[in-house]
């Protein structure tokens, strides 16, 4: 059976208490979340010498999500990654924005989720298989970070026996609207607090990748990874692609999986040898993969994060694809949920 400890995790900044929510599986996994946000605190996972490692990136308590940026294990929303000139237009109606990148909206502004205290909608249970979960719930209401329509968000972690982690994000609206959520775990399976992940190996089934202009806002092309520095369909580590990239990646890469829940990348800590397989029934047709050239924060135990410490694997719609009516478009309608299944599954090589 598993196991279910809740614990005060802090209080918000206007002294509403915060939980975290950890789901021990028979292995020994273990897994954190919090009701700030919805985030992902702790994955702990077998190391194959007896012990168990942290390989999320986070933060001790509240506090530190509260007065520290990076999105560490955050769920995104209302729309992820970048929305150029910061507004758009849909239904003959111009929506605005707050400019949070230069120009341009980045995660939807300054008014983040991860900063919100979201509701318990399912108290933890056990489920058939012998795994457990938690559901989180948020009413974005009508107008909330520029976003037309009330959007009712739900976010489903759940811990099965045999080592894989599952996160089902759900969003129902009440206007024609944008909805484009992700979840922002930095993983690094050497160990959160081990350093730099640019030797992990990792490998993504992507044939293509839409190459970006300034203030990383796409082009509109769909462009082949073949022969490019994009092309990670053979197993090879980030550190490869620095002599190209230099502030490694920051890219979307186009998915093959047409919303079948299908493996589409996996990740190998060079030290460990914990593997993690990233499995996605979704909507989104997208995976930004994001190495941290950004990263500065005091982590968990002490830890310092710093550039490159932590790699971020986001399923969700291409960048600026509202401006760009060849990419698929994030358009939901009352009646029509967003709906993204992703599974981690670790093991060890």
């Amino acid at each position: 059976m598993m196991s279910v400890h809740i614990r005060n995790f802090g209080m918000t900044a206007d002294s509403k208490e915060v939980h975290l929510y950890t789901l021990e599986s028979v292995s020994g996994m273990r897994v954190s979340v919090t009701d700030l946000g919805g985030m992902l605190q702790e994955v702990s996972v077998p190391d194959g010498k007896g012990g168990f490692i942290d390989v999320a990136l986070g933060y001790d308590g509240a506090s530190g999500y509260l007065r520290f940026g990076g999105s560490l294990g955050a769920i995104i929303g209302r729309n992820a990654n970048r929305i150029a000139g910061a507004s758009f237009d849909l239904g003959g109606t111009t929506h605005r924005l707050t400019d949070n990148d230069g120009e341009n909206n980045i995660h939807s502004g300054p008014h983040v989720w991860r900063k919100r205290l979201w509701d318990v909608a399912e108290d933890p249970k056990d489920d058939p298989d012998g795994g457990a979960s938690i559901t989180f719930g948020l009413v974005s209401r009508d107008g909330d970070q520029g976003f037309p329509g009330a959007a009712d968000v739900r976010a489903t972690y759940t811990l099965h026996p045999d080592w894989r982690l599952e996160l089902a994000l759900e969003a129902q609206v009440t206007k024609t609207t944008i909805v484009n959520l992700t979840s922002h775990a930095y993983w690094n399976l050497n160990g959160h607090a081990s350093g730099s992940v640019l030797r992990h190996s990792f490998s993504l089934d992507a044939d293509a990748y839409t190459p970006v202009g300034k203030g990383l806002i796409p082009t509109g092309e769909i462009a082949p990874v073949e022969g490019t520095p994009y092309d990670l369909r053979e197993s090879t580590n980030f550190e490869n692609r620095l002599y190209a990239l230099p502030d490694g990646l920051d890219t979307n890469f186009v998915l093959k999986n047409d919303e079948r829940l299908e493996k589409v990348a996996t990740l190998v800590g060079d030290e460990t040898g914990i593997s993690m397989d990233l499995y996605l029934y979704t909507d989104a047709p997208g995976l930004q993969v994001y190495t941290g050239c950004g990263l500065k924060a005091r982590g968990k135990g002490g830890a310092h994060y710093k550039a490159f410490d932590g790699v971020a694997l986001e399923p969700q719609f291409f960048p600026d694809a509202i401006h760009h009516k060849n990419f698929p478009q994030p358009i939901y309608a009352p009646g029509h949920p967003f709906v993204s299944r992703m599974v981690f599954a670790f093991g060890l090589r």
